[in-house]
């Protein structure tokens, strides 16, 4: 994941507890370390997150969702065949890359944040529930642009991220990208039957 495109401290805080919390998850995740990571005062967590560590970490979780969003039409524009298949193709080469480059200390941090969080605050689910929907309604949207039928997009995008979150555990506990591998030989054909002439 790259960092957001304005860099004052608010955002650089936000940016660097999502990172720490894909990697550490929530409960490891100290608010003096996002500070450290970010290059910003201690002080100034309180002034931006008045709220606390729990405000932090759902703006953290808001952001990733949004930014997986986001990422759907850069998917979708750089497709050289655009079919369903190889759009979730496109989902999992970002993560067989990351894995293959950096190693499996990484995860989603939405998902970290939802095993960490959801039983703690009613704010904890509605923020990574919220982030799953940023990201699923651009897929779905993208789906429909590729020839799927409205009536089955929403349900194939629930199930593409579904796929690619299971394998991303998987990958990581094995230190494999085949998880990855497989799903993507496994949905293609399955995606690639939903759209319609």
């Amino acid at each position: 994941m790259t960092g957001p495109r304005t860099h004052g401290p608010r955002e650089r805080m936000v940016f660097a507890a999502a990172q720490l919390i894909r990697r550490d998850g929530v409960g490891a995740t100290g608010m003096r370390d996002v500070a450290a990571q970010a290059g910003a005062p201690r002080g100034s967590l309180q002034h931006y997150f008045p709220g606390g560590k729990e405000q932090l970490v759902n703006e953290a979780v808001a952001w990733a969702g949004q930014y997986a969003g986001r990422r759907v039409a850069r998917y979708l524009a750089d497709l050289p065949e655009p079919t369903p298949g190889a759009l979730f193709a496109s989902m999992t080469r970002q993560w067989i890359d990351e894995f293959e480059s950096t190693g499996f200390g990484t995860g989603c941090p939405v998902v970290a944040a939802t095993v960490d969080s959801t039983a703690s605050t009613p704010s904890a689910r509605e923020a990574t529930a919220s982030a799953f929907t940023a990201w699923t309604t651009p897929l779905a949207d993208a789906l429909t642009t590729l020839r799927v039928p409205p009536t089955r997009a929403t349900a194939l995008a629930t199930l593409m991220i579904s796929a690619l979150e299971g394998a991303i555990l998987m990958a990581r506990a094995h230190e494999s990208t085949t998880p990855l591998t497989t799903i993507t030989e496994e949905l293609t054909p399955l995606l690639n039957a939903a759209a319609t002439a």
